[in-house]
């Protein structure tokens, strides 16, 4: 149990009002002051003024879709907003209303029971709405793209059965080639092919024969062309923007640019989720846990259930993921995290190594950006390790192994000497 709060207010959150309950005196039987109030900026003043006329300084609300936002802005800074996972504030279905919840929601905060949820603070806020929106551009064009290539497919262009990349140079020039005109010359088609794309000439011939697309079918395509062109530009744009937002954090990208895997747009997605304060988290068991890479604790009658992760880290795992898959390839440069993917992979499968890697990956974060220290795990391989750390983890395991020794009686304390070993 947290700690109790003798005056608290429990928020329940709507799009078009907002009902709170002022909870004070016994905690058994608390005193109640409710009331309800709009969601417009002058109504969430008067909140405010309310809350801090009753000298109520602790506020709970639960993370009600985008609602809860304009109300954090107005208290942010003036009282202490606790926002809580709907999970953990559920009221009992069918005994509860608008006054209800607010009040279940007071009680339960009052009482200590309601973990908070993380809020960074608003320029990280920010570079969130920008990275988020960023890959909802990126996941748009890959549908565009497949939109795109499946309109020629229906179409009998067997094309991306001979090319690699259907949107490089020569592929390109072919298809605006087939889109602009009516007769299909497939020697012309082949001038378009550069490079070792050249040698496939015949394969070409073939691919654009069976061609076949009406005018109106065109047009469709054109547009989706012209779509997702666009989306590239929203996407150079959002990359300025982010740039600008990101000047400050620059260190810290720089940092963990220096674990295998992550590069500099990673490290801005990791930056935008948790911030750069490890501090709110307290530990990186619990950064992991909110991030969903912790195995789920199902347990009743001595009978363990599922063990799944969690949902959580929507944006951040699937970046966590990205990242373990591009270390597990690293060769001699870096070979750490695929030295434990492979052991981890024999014993539990591919999924569950990769998760295991992403959660190393972030636990990783957490010590570096806490402590300023570039990668270099503790537990390197002996054939990665420099010599100097090699040096010192002999040291160590020696006088561990004398301390075991003479803890069991076999040798006398004081009969083995490290001299020679410290001096080497």
């Amino acid at each position: 149990m947290g700690k109790t709060i003798p005056i608290c207010c429990g928020v329940d959150v709507h799009k078009k009002f907002l009902v709170a309950t002022i909870l004070t005196g016994d905690y058994l039987i608390p005193q109640c002051k409710q009331k309800h109030f709009g969601t417009s900026f002058r109504n969430l003043l008067a909140f405010k003024q309310w809350l801090l006329d009753n000298n109520c300084k602790d506020v709970c609300m639960e993370s009600t879709g985008k609602y809860w936002v304009p109300v954090w802005n107005i208290l942010e800074g003036v009282v202490n907003v606790v926002i809580a996972n709907p999970k953990w504030v559920s009221a009992v279905k069918g005994n509860k209303d608008d006054k209800k919840d607010s009040k279940w929601i007071g009680n339960l905060f009052r009482m200590g029971l309601v973990p908070s949820s993380y809020i960074p603070g608003k320029n990280i806020r920010i570079l969130r709405e920008f990275t988020r929106y960023r890959s909802k551009l990126v996941a748009m064009r890959a549908s565009e793209k497949n939109r795109y290539q499946n309109a020629f497919t229906v179409c009998n262009l067997t094309l991306d059965a001979v090319v690699s990349d259907m949107f490089g140079k020569s592929a390109m020039a072919i298809e605006n080639y087939l889109l602009d005109t009516d007769a299909v010359d497939p020697e012309i088609c082949v001038s378009f092919l550069q490079r070792s794309l050249k040698k496939k000439s015949a394969e070409i011939i073939e691919a654009v024969e069976g061609f076949n697309m009406t005018q109106e079918q065109k047009e469709r395509v054109r547009i989706v062309q012209g779509h997702f062109a666009d989306i590239d530009k929203r996407i150079s744009q959002i990359d300025e923007i982010i740039g600008r937002l990101t000047a400050e954090h620059e260190g810290t990208i720089s940092l963990l640019c220096t674990i295998p895997g992550i590069d500099r747009r990673l490290a801005i997605t990791i930056i935008s989720e948790i911030g750069t304060d490890m501090s709110e988290f307290g530990s990186s068991r619990r950064l992991c846990s909110w991030a969903g890479l912790v195995p789920g604790n199902n347990q009743s009658a001595g009978k363990k259930k599922s063990v799944r992760i969690t949902r959580a880290g929507v944006y951040l795992k699937p970046a966590l993921v990205e990242a373990a898959h591009a270390a597990v390839k690293a060769t001699e440069k870096s070979p750490y995290f695929r030295i434990k993917y492979e052991k981890i992979m024999k014993r539990r499968g591919k999924k569950r190594a990769i998760i295991a890697i992403a959660r190393m990956i972030l636990t990783s974060i957490y010590a570096m950006v806490s402590t300023g220290e570039v990668f270099n795990p503790s537990d390197l391989q002996r054939f990665d390790m420099p010599e100097e750390l090699q040096k010192k983890r002999t040291i160590a395991e020696a006088k561990d192994a004398v301390k075991l020794l003479v803890s069991l009686g076999v040798v006398p304390e004081g009969s083995i000497s490290l001299e020679a070993l410290l001096a080497s």
